[in-house]
This record gives structure tokens, C-alpha cells and sequence, in this order.
């Protein structure tokens, strides 16, 4: 398990802005999905999209990736237009787990987010020159850095949950992205897995300056590990760091319940009785 960093740990004077949102909606088949989402994020940040099922999450990292239009406010990624610096940013869409009976090794997996735009998976052939030296020594590397060498050859459909997450995180990490935007990343994880993912997620945050953008449903699992996040609920929005948005009086307005935030003996903040939304789905 990768080490626990202090959240909200100070960055290096003058860390780079990596994405910047200001006042940002969305509309959808004439709904509103959310309003007036404003946000900056910087190198070695890590950032939370939250909120019940069905207000936007997934919507949010769309808009940041250009491939869902704004109906107001402006996104800046990486100092140009979303969509425009793509090939910087490492992206983990929502998934379902690998049938156990596929035989695609880890390390392969890993791989085709280096080349696999361009021939899938690749040949043995491919794996020759200086090119394919480069390609192999970036997978070692990434597969080192979430700490997958134990199983990384083994069937990715014999693989744990935790353990595939973690390739698919490597398989994001392969370019050197500048942001890691993952979607859902601990859905369907046990707890210590989601512990542990969080605990990976945040170390690459710090120790290579990577921005990271999570959207999650449960805020627990990661609270601990977190920078800033965006709370999410009925076309609303509330942002800033845990200890401002994190309170019951914020989440019961969002939610239109009562929702109570405790401390744990450890003084970790606590979020109980957060419910879920039964509202139409919404993209």
C-alpha cells in the first residue's frame, strides 16, 4: 500500500495551474445538470468530484476533456481549450470488471496506453529497437511506480479488483500526463482496496506533480487523501477544501436531508447517512 500523504499538503510556490473553471454549466436535452462550477487546480493537486448518482460527475469530466459542450462559463485545460491538450492528460473512463476468462496479460494492458491508439496490442516484433526498448522500460516503470511487478504477467481477468485498477492506473500514468482525470475508480473495490487506491492515487499526486481530478460517490474512502473537492446535487454546487465543504449544514442542503459529518477517534471527518439520489439518470 502506498504511503499516506498529509491532505492538503502546500505545493511548491508558483505550481503551475493546470485546469481552471469559471462558472461553469451544463445543460442537457433542455435539463440543467449543473451551475456556476468554478474551480482552479494545480500540479500536484488532488481534487474530488462528488455527489449522489445522476447530477453530473461523469458529465464534469467530459466538459473538461471537450467532448461535452458548455452551456455557460469558461474551462481552461492546461492553458488552452478543453480537448485541445488531450494527449497530456491520462484518463480511467467508468468500467466494469474483466471477464475472468480474459487472457490479456497485465503488462499488455499497461501498454496500450502507450501505443495502443495506434496497433493495439502489441507484437512481439514491436518490442525491438530503440522504440520498443522506450515503450518496455516505460511499462517496468509505471507498473514499479503502482507497485503491480508481483502480478503485472499474470491474466488480467485472474487479477483482483484492486490489483486491475492499479494496471489500469499505470496504463493511464504511461504518457506522462499532466492531469489524471479517473471516473469512478473504487467503484465496486472493498474497503481496503479503496483505501488503497486512494493511498496510490495521492502519492503519484504529490511525488510527480500530477494534477488529479476523481469523481466518486462515496466520499469516505478517499476524504482522507483529498486537496479540494466539487459537491454536486440538484443543479447545485458547492467547492473548496474538505474542511469548509465537508459539514452537515452544506451536505443537508445539498441533499435536502439531514446528513451528518462526524470525527472518528482518529479526528478524521466522517460522512453518515449520505443518501443516494433515485432521480432520473442524467449523462
Amino acid at each position: 500500500m502506498s504511503e499516506q500523504l498529509p491532505a492538503g499538503t502546500v505545493l511548491p510556490a508558483g505550481a503551475a495551474e493546470v485546469l481552471a473553471l469559471a462558472g461553469v454549466s451544463v445543460t442537457a436535452g433542455g435539463r440543467l445538470i449543473f451551475s456556476d462550477v468554478s474551480l482552479r487546480v494545480r500540479a500536484g493537486e488532488f481534487v474530488a468530484v462528488l455527489g449522489p448518482n445522476g447530477v453530473g460527475k461523469s458529465t464534469l469530466l467530459k466538459a473538461v476533456l471537450g467532448l461535452q459542450p458548455t452551456s455557460a462559463g469558461t474551462i481552461r485545460v492546461l492553458g488552452g481549450a478543453p480537448g485541445r491538450h488531450n494527449s497530456s492528460i491520462g484518463y480511467l473512463p467508468q468500467r466494469r470488471a474483466f471477464d475472468p476468462a480474459t487472457r490479456i496479460r497485465g503488462t499488455d494492458v499497461v501498454r496500450m496506453g502507450w501505443d495502443g491508439d495506434r496497433w493495439g496490442v502489441a507484437l512481439p516484433g514491436r518490442w525491438s529497437g530503440r522504440a520498443g526498448r522506450e515503450a518496455r522500460d516505460r511499462v517496468r516503470e509505471v507498473i514499479a511506480l503502482v507497485g503491480a511487478e508481483s502480478y503485472a504477467s499474470r491474466p488480467i481477468g485472474q487479477l483482483s479488483g484492486g490489483e486491475q485498477q492499479r494496471l489500469l492506473i499505470a496504463q493511464a500514468l504511461i504518457r506522462h500526463p499532466k492531469l489524471l482525470i479517473l471516473d469512478e475508480p473504487l467503484d465496486s473495490l472493498d474497503v481496503t482496496n479503496q483505501a488503497s487506491v486512494s493511498a496510490l492515487v495521492q502519492s503519484v499526486c504529490r511525488s510527480h506533480q500530477v494534477a488529479v481530478l476523481l469523481v466518486a460517490h462515496d466520499v469516505n474512502p478517499i476524504l482522507p487523501y483529498l486537496d479540494q473537492v466539487i459537491y454536486l446535487a440538484h443543479g447545485g454546487a458547492v467547492m473548496g477544501p474538505p474542511e469548509q465543504v465537508i459539514t452537515s449544514d452544506t451536505l443537508s442542503m445539498l441533499y435536502g436531508t439531514a446528513v451528518d459529518v462526524l470525527r472518528d477517534r482518529s479526528g478524521r471527518l466522517v460522512v453518515v447517512g449520505q443518501p443516494d439520489s433515485h432521480a432520473e439518470h442524467r449523462p
